[in-house]
């Protein structure tokens, strides 16, 4: 008898079911006046997490020595890489390049994904 794919997985991501969809802006709730975090897979390799921004609220400029996606899911998201504002909309994703400045803005609530790329930046 074949084990259910589920029970094969030992390290099963949190919040995601195999060889299933997920509605992955469902994964986290909106807080008032709050930046809310769900880290959905963590490895040597990388991590996936999912944030969900109030309007006016940011994470102030910082640096990563890891390449990183943001696809936003839900609402408007304005970034600053490099000094250079990038405004991304639902459906859209940006790369943020490993060792770049850069700054998260909500000026309007929005939901993200952050993949967060480990090992080599080329």
């Amino acid at each position: 008898m074949t084990k259910p794919l589920e029970s094969s997985l030992p390290n099963r991501p949190e919040g995601l079911q195999p060889a299933r969809t997920t509605d992955l802006a469902g994964l986290v709730d909106y807080a008032p006046e709050a930046i809310v975090s769900r880290t959905l897979v963590k490895t040597g390799g990388g991590s996936v997490s999912i944030f969900a921004f109030a309007a006016g609220q940011e994470l102030s400029e910082h640096t990563s020595p890891f390449n990183a996606v943001v696809q936003v899911l839900d609402g408007r998201a304005q970034l600053v890489i490099g000094g250079e504002t990038v405004e991304a909309s639902a459906g859209e994703a940006v790369l943020m390049p490993a060792d770049v400045p850069h700054a998260v803005r909500a000026p309007e609530r929005f939901k993200m994904l952050l993949v967060m790329l480990r090992g080599d930046t080329d």
